[in-house]
């Protein structure tokens, strides 16, 4: 390395400035850090060398076999996580259904072993693997090793695959590609295939070269696939019985009788199994969800039309099927597309909105149903009674991605709509009960929703609104200073509290907010309480950074900004005897649950209060603990001194109030730490929380401990 490099400037840089008598250490310091920086300058200059150096006409390179997925899986396979990895699984899943649509079998065993490795069972007519004419290639290598392969790509002709869930001849490669192995025994009624894979390569060390071993059929056909994620590709592969399940269950839903067999092995080796099958698909579906909570009759319609998505493309055939019906009682939209649950809706999604909100506007006007100047419903006043299930099947399909959770088609957006629409307008008609019945319920929830959008505004204004003349707290003592970084908030106790803590502060960067009363338990009682205690929203709008509301029936008011809290320190001081502990505890268990954030970046504290003055003939002490007060009577000695329980803030001479409690140089405050946020939950949920039972066993078990500090008199 050159000695010289850059050694000048640094040297004037960092030494520029130090006095001639710094000591040793200092120099030494100095020393350590321009090496350093020459180190640092010369690895900068060297590496921007060879990075002008390294970028040329050689530089590109393209991915090859297995590493088009394993260096970069998330690409097809949407992560390289666990999600990615559960949906290698879905598209192994995915081939085997599209055969059993086909009318190839109608029973898919799934098992899960406790390797985490997986298996997929059908009983199809088998992938096939020998030698391919067109393509002068095995078709194993087709499937397995190659991506855009497929067999799927001309369903729109009506041969194979009308309606098939997988289509872009990726997944089978993929998964194969990003697994640590994979085995595959693949029968098609004459031939048995067996096959093996590691880390992306044929590994089947067959005698003719083939990459297979091939027998006589057995007499069933069908195709086993058994293959583990691997730990070098994903960093997660452990996929859960929950996520099966899940899978399992809605592809139950929308493949009329087909039978799913999931098996999870145990830690004792046997094998636990769970079937689901719905014979008439979402029909079933729907009336186990709605129950006979009803509101008219259950409607399950079908339709078929052809169309294209733009003049000069191909027409494709879509299949439509809905089963709906209204509730007030329960609520579910779910959208699936050839077999795909379309967990973010797309066209589908659209088009329902659109048709019902439409159509229902348009009967509600007809009707008379709303009143004089009374705004239109919208969809989400529908949503709050309705209950919808679509499995639409089309030879055309436009997936928003390879993970196929949305689908972009312009076609099925526009026939599903007006289809939609017609079918809503023929169930009025011949059902006019049901369909006031249904309205009623829209317009119910409909001036439902307006009157919490009014409750919940007022309350947001409450909440945020600034201070000023017009919008005064009570009682509130603000200070002079409007710099933030300066400025705190005390929140004392009572009214007597807060004559002390005035004359005590200091009026240029303190301000003074009492608290009137116990306040409310913000762990037991509901959001609609919480916001209706003065004493909370008080203290919030002098806070002035909003609320975090997690509720999802109540998120609008959550409106919390850590750039409009106007103080640097919240602090919250409180008598130091049971009453003024209980109070601490609440305003930090408001604080706790509406505005965490303030106590995460430590901007919350305590005031700590003395327990004693100990007065002797030429200074005062103040004892916090029963310790202190015992080590300063040891320091006192044999002089005389008078000693005395602190009284409470309000009865404190504004002096002490000063200098125990106020003055930065001498006050004693605890930060509110969030170090152990679970804990502090567990415990702040148990204490004040609705767990009676739980809080009766703590008490029992550590009631003991506390008992020195009951306030029995």
């Amino acid at each position: 390395m050159p000695p010289a490099l850059f050694c000048g400037n640094f040297s004037s840089i960092v030494l520029r400035g130090v006095p001639k008598e710094a000591g040793t250490d200092t120099k030494k310091h100095l020393f350590f850090f321009r090496k350093c920086a020459i180190i640092f300058g010369y690895i900068l200059k060297k590496g921007d060398k060879m990075a002008k150096k390294s970028y040329d006409d050689n530089s590109l390179k393209s991915l090859k076999g297995p590493d088009q997925v394993r260096k970069r899986p998330a690409v097809i396979l949407g992560s390289d996580g666990v999600e990615g990895c559960r949906h290698s699984v879905f598209e192994i899943l995915s081939n085997s259904i599209d055969e059993a649509r086909e009318g190839y079998g109608k029973r898919i065993v799934i098992t899960r072993y406790a390797d985490m490795s997986l298996e997929v069972a059908d009983m199809g007519r088998g992938i096939p693997i020998d030698f391919n004419k067109n393509e002068d290639k095995y078709n194993w290598e087709l499937a397995f090793c190659t991506l855009y392969a497929g067999g799927k790509y001309d369903n729109n002709s009506g041969d194979n695959y009308s309606f098939a869930l997988g289509l872009n001849g990726l997944g089978l490669c993929a998964t194969q590609f990003s697994s640590e192995y994979m085995s595959v025994e693949a029968d098609n009624g004459t031939w048995h295939y067996s096959l093996r894979f590691e880390k992306g390569f044929n590994v089947t060390g067959d005698k003719e070269g083939k990459g297979f071993i091939r027998s006589k059929s057995s007499g069933q056909s069908g195709t086993v696939i058994r293959w583990k994620p691997d730990l070098d590709v994903f960093t997660d592969i452990d996929i859960g019985d929950e996520y099966l399940d899940d899978v399992l269950r809605r592809q139950s839903i929308v493949n009329d009788g087909l039978v799913f067999v999931y098996r999870s092995e145990q830690e004792d080796g046997t094998f636990e199994e769970t079937e689901y099958c719905y014979e008439h698909g979402i029909t079933d579906y729907l009336k186990e969800i709605v129950g006979d909570t009803a509101i008219g009759t259950p409607q399950d319609w079908t339709a078929q039309r052809v169309g294209k998505d733009r003049d000069d493309k191909d027409e494709y055939k879509v299949k439509l099927h809905v089963a709906i019906a209204f509730s007030n009682k329960v609520k579910l939209v779910e959208h699936y597309h050839n077999s795909s649950w379309l967990e973010h809706g797309g066209s589908p999604d659209k088009a329902m909105s659109q048709a019902l909100t439409s159509q229902i506007d348009t009967y509600l006007k007809n009707t008379g149903k709303y009143n004089k100047g009374e705004s239109s419903i919208k969809f989400s006043d529908i949503e709050e009674c309705l209950v919808f299930i679509s499995s639409n099947f089309s030879t055309q399909t436009s997936y928003e991605n390879q993970t196929k959770k949305s689908i972009t088609n312009k076609f099925i957006y526009e026939a599903m709509r007006d289809w939609l629409k017609h079918c809503v307008e023929i169930y009025f008609i011949e059902n006019p009960d049901e369909a006031v019945k249904i309205c009623e319920q829209i317009i119910i929830n409909k001036r439902a929703r307006e009157n919490a959008d009014k409750i919940r505004a007022g309350t947001k204004k409450k909440l945020t609104g600034t201070l000023d003349l017009s919008n005064r707290v009570e009682k509130f003592v603000d200070c002079r200073s409007k710099d933030v970084t300066k400025r705190e908030i005390y929140i004392v106790e009572g009214d007597s509290a807060l004559g002390s803590v005035k004359l005590a502060r200091d009026s240029d960067y303190q301000a003074v907010m009492p608290i009137r009363g116990k306040i409310l338990n913000c762990l037991k009682a509901g959001y609609d309480k919480i916001f209706k205690s003065e004493i909370i929203t008080d203290l919030i709008r002098v806070l002035g950074c909003g609320v975090e509301v997690t509720s999802k029936a109540n998120k609008d008011l959550s409106s919390f900004s850590l750039d409009n809290l106007r103080w640097n320190k919240v602090v919250i001081c409180t008598d130091a005897d049971v009453d003024g502990f209980q109070i601490r505890t609440l305003v930090l268990t408001m604080l706790y649950r509406l505005t965490p954030t303030l106590i995460r970046e430590g901007l919350v504290y305590i005031a700590e209060s003395p327990l004693y003055e100990i007065n002797t003939k030429d200074k005062t002490y103040f004892a916090y603990t029963e310790a202190e007060k015992t080590r300063i009577l040891a320091d006192v000695g044999d002089k005389k001194y008078t000693i005395q329980r602190s009284k409470g803030l309000g009865e404190n001479e504004p002096e002490m109030m000063s200098l125990t409690t106020m003055n930065p140089d001498t006050r004693r405050l605890i930060k509110v730490l969030p170090s152990d946020a679970e804990r502090t939950q567990e415990m702040f949920d148990l204490l004040l929380g609705d767990n009676l039972q739980g809080r009766k066993d703590y008490i029992a078990e550590f009631g003991s401990r506390y008992l020195d500090d009951l306030d029995l008199s």
